[in-house]
């Protein structure tokens, strides 16, 4: 069975664009200070109550973030802690977080 053609070029394309997004890990350590407070220096929290940041998925981030500020997702302190961020912020602060081991 032959593959078809778009298919392939399809897969590719895709693939050059999630690559494209990928984030500057070391930009996004050098602006996660004020996330250090509540998901800990390493991306693990010591407070149950706030989610562990290391090893998450990049695009899960990005998604994340980009809801809060859009107000999808309901959270007066993260809406504050993502609202100046512009696109590139957050697209680093994945790449640096999602990069973490989680153990």
């Amino acid at each position: 069975m032959r593959t078809p053609r778009c298919l392939i070029m399809a897969l590719g394309l895709s693939l050059l664009a999630a690559t494209a997004q990928a984030g500057d890990a070391a930009a996004g350590k050098a602006k996660a200070g004020t996330c250090f407070t509540c998901h800990g220096a390493n991306g693990i929290s010591k407070v149950a109550l706030y989610p562990n940041l290391a090893g998450q998925k990049e695009q899960h981030l990005i998604k994340a973030l980009k809801a809060y500020q859009s107000g999808e997702r309901a959270d007066p302190t993260m809406k504050a802690m993502a609202a100046p961020l512009c696109d590139t912020d957050i697209e680093n602060l994945a790449a640096y977080f999602s990069g973490l081991s989680c153990h």
